[in-house]
């Protein structure tokens, strides 16, 4: 189930109010004997984050959450999960899992003996709180009504966000309902990355900047290039990884802003990119890289990430 995008706080006594945790969606199943875990996209990552192969409860169990790694102020750091996201190797993985523990934040329970999906979120919550869950796998806090003490949480630690849930509602998976409604502190989107520019100056071997696209129905639109946000090593690790995905074909609708000099490539990967805002044209104010997420490039789509 996903969340609309809202423009800011309200007061409601039919809604709910809990952090936007700065992470990897992930369904954690316990079948009564191991640990699963699912990407949003449908890919089994069970073995990127052993920490979790602890979990046993009294009677099989499916949570909704948030795959997340704090930077040293305790803060959930997208880019510091970076380090454990499409990593392969027992050995690679046993030692990023001591350099950058991860925790599973659940916020929602699907599975508890039997499915619940069809009753209302206070229920399914108050399942959630009376599963005893292992650390490092714990319960989101909620606030009713009224979220402004939240908000200032959020506005003073730098966080992303809040999540606003409608009382009484049930859980609906793959749908993007008006149920749920997502409050950004910090604007972002996902945006399939289409091509680059060549680097100059100091980034003669590298880029310049990654083109970006949404997608609109069968066609690629151009939403603007991100320049800023990338140090040395992901600057030659992405070129490297372009490189590879080059293709002869623009793969974004036509457009006569798109850079002359492009260099493009197959549209497969997704690039995180906080931004300051939609111009009247469709393109990113300011935009900065923050990382690839693992979601498939029909994640960003204009329906769900435009403005």
């Amino acid at each position: 189930m996903l969340a609309v995008p809202w423009p800011g706080p309200f007061v409601d006594d039919a809604w709910t109010f809990e952090l936007k945790w700065d992470g990897v969606r992930a369904l954690l199943e316990w079948d009564g004997g191991r640990v699963r875990l699912v990407s949003r996209r449908g890919d089994d990552i069970t073995a990127r984050y052993p920490e979790f192969a602890g979990l046993s409860a009294e009677r099989p169990v499916v949570l909704d959450g948030e795959i997340v790694a704090l930077d040293e102020q305790n803060r959930p750091s997208f880019e510091r999960l970076q380090a454990r996201i499409n990593l392969t190797g027992p050995a690679r993985v046993a030692a990023a899992a001591v350099r950058t523990p991860v925790s599973f934040v659940a916020f929602d329970v699907l599975l508890d003996g039997e499915e619940v999906t069809a009753a209302p979120i206070e229920e399914r919550r108050a399942r959630l709180g009376a599963i005893a869950l292992p650390a490092p796998i714990v319960a989101g806090t909620v606030i009713p009504a009224d979220p402004a003490p939240l908000w200032q949480f959020v506005i003073d630690r730098g966080l992303e966000g809040i999540v606003a849930k409608r009382a009484g509602s049930r859980y609906r998976p793959g749908v993007r309902s008006p149920d749920w409604r997502k409050i950004a502190h910090y604007r972002r989107v996902q945006a399939v990355v289409g091509g680059f520019t060549p680097g100059k100056g100091g980034r003669g071997g590298t880029f310049g900047a990654l083109q970006l696209g949404l997608w609109d129905g069968p066609e690629l639109r151009w939403i603007g290039g991100v320049g800023s946000g990338f140090d040395d090593r992901a600057l030659a690790a992405i070129r490297a990884a372009l490189d590879e995905m080059t293709v002869a074909d623009c793969p974004f609708a036509a457009d006569p802003e798109l850079p002359r000099d492009g260099v493009w490539v197959e549209p497969r990967l997704v690039a995180l990119v906080q931004f300051k805002e939609w111009t009247s044209t469709g393109r990113l104010r300011g935009p900065s890289f923050q990382g690839f997420t693992d979601d498939g490039p029909d994640a960003a789509s204009w329906a769900d990430e435009g403005p």
